[in-house]
């Protein structure tokens, strides 16, 4: 049940990453990240490892975006 929620987490805050990516709304991501790592330590309740790892890979995302746009941008 645990990983099923936390791939659900990891899905929502992969649909909202997307406007993200855009320039001048890359500050949305500091939001996503921390949601996405919360989907994952969800996930790490669960014996399945597959929705931790899916938010794991999400949050990587956000994090390279924002190192990519200097944090800001």
């Amino acid at each position: 049940m645990f990983n099923i929620l936390s791939i659900l987490i990891g899905l929502v805050t992969l649909i909202l990453m997307i406007p993200a990516v855009f320039p001048l709304l890359g500050a949305l991501n500091w939001i996503l990240v921390p949601m996405a790592l919360f989907g994952a330590l969800v996930g790490l309740i669960s014996s399945r490892t597959s929705g931790q790892n899916f938010c794991l890979l999400v949050a990587a995302f956000g994090a390279l975006r924002l190192f990519l746009g200097g944090g800001i941008i």
